[in-house]
């Protein structure tokens, strides 16, 4: 095992690798922009390294000073978390010309499935069934055109190399299309570097399903159930819980067997999240791949009984996974809400500030509430970051009993300072169509439309 590790990220996620790191006696080295130097969550860290200036793309999004920072600490690994750089095949590819283990896949891997046309091919290559539409990226608005004519209406257009809804466009006519098309090349360009598109048949009515995966350099791989993330807005997860409310046993076994496949295809190493989405009359599709740990990768864990991060960092020091997939055995139901300091009553306006009361009570209902974050009373919410001040969880027996444990917790929680999005989440959980498991990823179910 790792001696010394960086953890190349900040805030909540940092903090729940270094508690990782400090259960298997590495010692945690953390990074910071100017901002975050001082701040009290990076008390959990032997050691920090100042990376720059507040912004990311002076800081945390260096990657010449991240791995620098690897090796003048004398860290043998590097974890990169969730977003930043965690899913760039460059820093990947960095890390390991300096001989810094990534915790991660390989920068190969990385690279074929951060694109969604090359990551679609290998999936067609391994038998995974994909989303009728393009096949490769679309080369002209014309081309596009004819592949919707083929396809049939309504289409999307996507961004290859995007994600969090930019770049991406419904069209219902080809006039429509025509116009997107522009618009949705010229949105990705500025926000990817890349214009070029692809095309995929528009179901609505979706559900979001998302499979845990976890393999070794060896070829061993696991899976570890689903998450169901189909209370979106604007393509951004605001509840995921396991297991979906939508699939039988049968149908459970066959995506978790599909997303393992998928994973040894492509030589996968480490954690990562296989995302599909199920038709209205059932059909599964596979969309893309996360190539990382997931921001909600603990409601896994607690239907799992498996610490992740701990896999994952024995994996990466060339350890072979010790399960096989009939020892993974999945009990209960799990749900996980974002605490975001946002306004959701003003179209989710971001409220930093600082937190004059955070206490969120984890005695309530029948089953066990889970709080995952690096926040705590008289900490300041900065402007420059990521929102997210807390993660919580619930976990019991039953979907009800956990539904009724996390209304408890939230009903109970008291996040002063800022204007939190605590209302949305009690609004969901406690609408007719989240207990019944029938919502999709169209509405947010017990939320008003015009919010959305």
């Amino acid at each position: 095992m790792f001696r010394r590790l960086l953890i190349a990220n900040r805030g909540e996620v940092a903090v729940r690798v270094a508690r990782a790191c400090r259960d298997l006696g590495i010692s945690p080295v953390g990074v910071a922009s100017e901002s975050d130097f001082g701040a009290r969550w990076l008390a959990c860290m032997d050691d920090v390294v100042c990376l720059g200036p507040s912004a990311a793309r002076d800081s945390y999004l260096r990657m010449e000073r991240v791995v620098q920072a690897a090796l003048q600490q004398g860290c043998a690994a590097l974890h990169p978390g969730w977003g930043f750089l965690s899913e760039n095949p460059r820093f990947a590819a960095l890390c390991e010309h300096y001989g810094v283990t990534f915790v991660g896949p390989p920068s190969s891997a990385m690279e074929v499935m951060g694109r969604k046309a090359p990551a679609k091919a290998a999936m067609r290559a391994a038998g995974v069934p994909v989303i009728p539409g393009s096949v490769g990226l679309l080369t002209s608005v014309d081309e596009a055109a004819a592949c919707a004519r083929e396809t049939g209406y309504p289409v999307i257009l996507k961004a290859d190399a995007g994600g969090g809804g930019r770049g991406m466009r419904k069209c219902f006519d080809e006039a429509q299309l025509r116009a997107a098309f522009v618009q949705a090349s010229a949105e990705a360009e500025s926000a990817f570097g890349s214009g070029a598109l692809y095309l995929e048949k528009y179901l609505e009515g979706g559900r979001h399903i998302e499979v845990q995966v976890m393999a070794d350099r060896f070829g061993a791989c696991v899976h570890v159930g689903e998450r169901e993330c189909s209370v979106q807005r604007n393509h951004q997860k605001l509840v995921e819980e396991s297991p979906s409310p939508v699939l039988d046993a049968p149908t459970r076994a066959r995506i978790g067997g599909i997303a393992v496949r998928a994973a040894q295809s492509i030589g996968y190493v480490g954690a990562g999240t296989i995302e599909f989405l199920r038709a209205d009359d059932g059909a599964i599709y596979f969309m893309e791949m996360n190539t990382r740990l997931q921001v909600e990768h603990g409601v896994s864990e607690l239907v799992g009984g498996l610490d992740l991060v701990h896999l994952q960092l024995h994996v990466a020091a060339n350890g072979r996974l010790a399960l096989a997939q009939d020892d993974v055995r999945l009990s209960g139901s799990a749900i996980e809400v974002r605490i975001n300091a946002e306004d959701p009553s003003h179209d989710f306006r971001p409220s930093p500030g600082t937190l004059a009361a955070f206490d969120f009570p984890l005695d309530r209902g029948p089953g066990t509430i889970r709080v995952d974050t690096h926040m705590q009373k008289g900490d300041a919410v900065s402007p420059h970051y990521d929102s997210l001040i807390a993660k919580v969880i619930a976990h019991a027996p039953t979907r009800a009993g956990a539904i009724e444990t996390l209304l408890a917790c939230l009903r109970q929680a008291r996040v002063e300072g800022v204007a939190t999005t605590l209302p949305l989440h009690l609004a969901v959980l406690d609408s007719r169509e989240f207990r019944a498991g029938t919502y999709d990823t169209r509405s947010i179910p017990g939320w008003p439309a015009s919010a959305r």
